[in-house]
């Protein structure tokens, strides 16, 4: 990979989501990742992953305010940067050519 920030597994896979599911918020993401991985997600790691990849530049965030349509506290939307679809982009590749020749011994297992 060029990109020196190198994504770890749960901010790749937050990163992932975030590209699929277009102007995500924090609960939205959740749930989707729960979904796909069939791991349970805590919100602090979400957020916290969420503010890593918004320091490596992989994402910006946004807050809305309640409106009078939806009462309580401020949704955080996540959007997915070009430097974020990049690194994405990077770790497929260099997963993918980590797994070549291997599958047929995996799936022999």
């Amino acid at each position: 990979m060029t990109n020196r920030a190198a994504l770890g597994e749960f901010e790749h896979l937050v990163l992932a989501t975030a590209l699929r599911v277009k102007d995500a918020y924090g609960a939205e993401l959740m749930r989707e990742l729960e979904e796909r991985t069939g791991r349970q997600v805590q919100g602090g790691s979400l957020y916290v992953t969420i503010d890593r990849l918004e320091r490596k530049g992989f994402v910006v965030t946004r807050l809305e305010d309640p409106n009078g349509r939806r009462a309580g506290r401020p949704k955080r939307y996540v959007e997915v940067t070009a430097a974020g679809v990049r690194a994405l982009a990077e770790q497929r590749d260099a997963l993918l050519r980590a797994w070549q020749d291997i599958e047929q011994t995996l799936d022999r297992a």
